[in-house]
């Protein structure tokens, strides 16, 4: 283990997993999540419909009297799940509304958001800064939930920072809810941009052609009912309609209730790119021109085998927008955008070539260009590959980036580079040895060995930062920032 003169100071604030905060998810037997087999639903629904009226009601109430506590309105959960499976119900057969609700109650799972762990948080200021004390600042956490089939969630905590390192949280509620999503629009302009990557514009042009400027996911289906199948089936690029459609349904919102507790509120997988995850949030505060915050994150889109940065923009953590980003920046883990933009354009920290840290520009946020390296692998503890951790935080001697390496035995460390705040591709000085390591009393867990965290947050000459224990549990540290900053090296 890598020893040197600490500079990060460890709280005492230590956030475990809670694996009662559940989830009622639509659940077809035979087709449980994350595995692939055939459906056992007609038979479950045959054999729910031959109980006598007795049973169903016994059997109802039993379930609605140990569940309700655990769910807000369970019954409409259960009515929304049978919708599911009505077309299933044999015909000629007339069923109760009590019948109806049990077959939706069987058709209907738990899912703990937390069941295995949590980990790799952000943070950022809160919008309302109301009733402090001199010297708090309120701040909103997201944080990755890892449930059954490691599936992740992306989830929020509300916070205040205190002096002397004071740090607490509110109590998250139980009752979780994922909101209510809808596809939004996508620009033809953008579609365009991200089949450019990937070599298939071309090979689109007959669906293109017909597409309005902005359009929806009707739009994009009827443009392929009225566009020449044959050719696209007799294109070098198999599969083209359907990663049209997997580009056009990455774009949707999500809204939640206004009198729903933000440790309530759950972004779930929405769209076959994140169908098995939504990992790593990188949560920012977006100075605009005119000076108002936007929130923007950027996180992995996991399917199982394939990989996608996606932006996520928030004005009020109610309601969120989301979409795919594309370039060449654009296709693999840890970016993490600027938190305004620089010459007119976004920047972004990125590992698009899977080991070194580069910045990248866009025009909107979402297709990202011209990726110049800033920093190799050359430390013992990071010669597998860099990253960035949080988003970069603007100081008055450049944009400081906290970023992970890993080492040895894949463990790994937490460094600091600083950038130029007009040239972020211009490194300024580096850390030449970790600002974090595991700690040895600290090192075991759902994955042994890692310190790793989405954000940080200067609070007046601290870096208050949250970080993932092992991809077990949540921390804090805190770092003098003058101190920091007198450490780097010119590179």
């Amino acid at each position: 283990m890598i020893r040197t003169d600490v500079l990060a100071r460890r709280g005492s604030l230590h956030l475990r997993a809670d694996p009662s905060r559940v989830l009622a998810r639509p659940f077809l037997p035979g087709q449980e999540m994350l595995t692939e087999g055939i459906s056992r639903a007609d038979a479950v629904v045959r054999r729910v419909v031959a109980l006598s009226e007795d049973e169903v009601t016994r059997a109802l109430a039993a379930t609605l009297s140990s569940f309700s506590d655990r769910h807000p309105d369970l019954l409409a959960t259960f009515r929304e799940h049978f919708a599911l499976v009505a077309h299933r119900i044999p015909r000629g057969a007339s069923i109760s509304l009590d019948r109806a609700d049990l077959i939706g109650a069987f058709c209907t799972q738990e899912y703990a958001i937390e069941g295995a762990a949590i980990c790799n948080p952000s943070i950022v200021a809160d919008p309302s800064q109301e009733d402090l004390a001199p010297g708090e600042l309120r701040f909103i956490m997201s944080l990755r939930g890892i449930g059954e089939g490691h599936l992740s969630t992306i989830g929020f905590r509300r916070g205040i920072l205190g002096p002397d390192d004071r740090v607490s949280l509110e109590p998250a509620t139980r009752g979780i809810d994922t909101g209510a999503s809808t596809p939004s629009t996508m620009s033809l302009h953008a579609l365009r941009q991200a089949l450019g990557t990937l070599g298939d514009a071309d090979a689109a042009e007959s669906v293109l052609s017909l597409l309005p400027d902005e359009f929806t996911p009707d739009d994009l289906e009827n443009a392929l009912a009225l566009s020449e199948r044959d050719t696209l089936s007799r294109s070098r690029t198999d599969g083209l309609i359907d990663r049209i459609r997997r580009l056009v349904s990455s774009n949707y919102r999500v809204v939640f209730p206004d009198d729903l507790d933000l440790s309530a509120r759950v972004l779930h997988p929405v769209s076959p790119a994140e169908s098995r995850g939504m990992e790593d949030a990188r949560f920012t505060g977006f100075v605009g021109s005119d000076g108002a915050v936007t929130h923007y994150a950027t996180y992995t889109a996991y399917d199982g085998s394939t990989i996608a940065p996606h932006l996520i923009q928030t004005d009020d953590f109610r309601t969120f927008s989301v979409r795919q980003q594309t370039g060449k920046p654009a296709t693999n883990k840890g970016m993490a955008l600027f938190p305004r933009l620089i010459d007119g354009r976004f920047r972004a920290i990125s590992r698009w070539d899977r080991e070194n840290v580069s910045v990248a520009s866009s025009a909107d946020a979402l297709h990202w260009e011209d990726p110049v390296v800033v920093q190799r692998p050359r430390h013992a503890w990071d010669l597998v590959q860099l990253g960035s951790c949080a988003s970069p935080l603007e100081t008055a001697d450049g944009w400081l980036v906290i970023t992970h390496g890993v080492g040895p035995v894949r463990t790994y460390a937490l460094g600091a580079i600083l950038l130029d705040l007009d040239d972020p591709t211009r490194v300024l000085g580096i850390l030449d040895e970790p600002l974090m390591t595991v700690e040895p009393l600290d090192r075991d867990g759902y994955v042994p060995n890692v310190v790793y965290s989405c954000g940080a947050l200067l609070h007046g000459s601290t870096v208050v930062l949250p970080y993932g224990c092992n991809d077990a549990s949540i921390r804090f540290a805190f770092v003098d920032l003058p101190r920091l900053l007198a450490r780097l090296t010119t590179p």
